[in-house]
């Protein structure tokens, strides 16, 4: 594969990432070509040890979601990150998605739950006073409260499981690529990371 053949792949599989970042990413691989040519290796020789580059851009594009996930932690870099972990293996991911998405599922309902108890609550605390709320008034108010604060605790919860949901996700993307990269490393790679 020549120079130009492989920095284009990687440059394909680095769309979506940030423009600085993916041409920092081309430009290092610019110079692991031109350190190779220049130490009297050719294009194809630097290609075969620096491996496929698709493989090189989606395993770069996890690492990338997961940094910016422990960065930003907000649900674009979540999103971001889950994404970025499902390219990484086709096969992993097959026993991996529907864990994943039934989990994704509860806690969704448990947002959702957590929205509908407090609005049930305001309507409690809003209305009851006026239609006649066993215990009276203060007893209106005060379940209406309480129903909101049990929502609100409620969605915490559901937030910080999510959150520890994606670390999961992330914590087992890294796992993944190291226990593969030995596996995926050719005899050509391992001899020019030695060399």
């Amino acid at each position: 594969m020549t120079r130009a053949e492989f920095m284009g792949r990687l440059r394909r599989g680095l769309v979506g990432m940030p423009a600085a970042a993916a041409a920092d990413i081309a430009s290092d691989y610019e110079i692991h070509f031109e350190d190779g040519l220049a130490a009297g290796r050719s294009e194809a020789e630097v290609a075969a040890a620096l491996g496929d580059p698709d493989r090189l851009a989606r395993e770069l594009r996890a690492e990338a979601g997961a940094q910016r996930w422990h960065q930003e932690k907000n649900p674009s870099a979540a999103v971001a990150a889950i994404f970025a972990v499902l390219g990484l293996g086709a096969i992993s991911i097959l026993f991996l998605l529907p864990i994943l998405m039934s989990v994704v599922g509860v806690l969704f309902g448990l947002f959702m739950a957590a929205i509908g108890v407090f609005i049930a609550g305001g309507a409690i605390m809003v209305a009851g006073p006026f239609a006649g709320f066993p215990g009276g008034p203060a007893a209106a108010i005060l379940a209406g409260l309480g129903l909101m604060a049990g929502s609100t605790t409620l969605a915490a919860l559901t937030a910080v499981l999510t959150i520890w949901l994606i670390n999961g996700v992330v914590w087992f993307a890294r796992l993944h690529y190291r226990l593969l990269k030995p596996a995926l490393n050719t005899p050509t790679q391992d001899a020019a990371q030695e060399s």
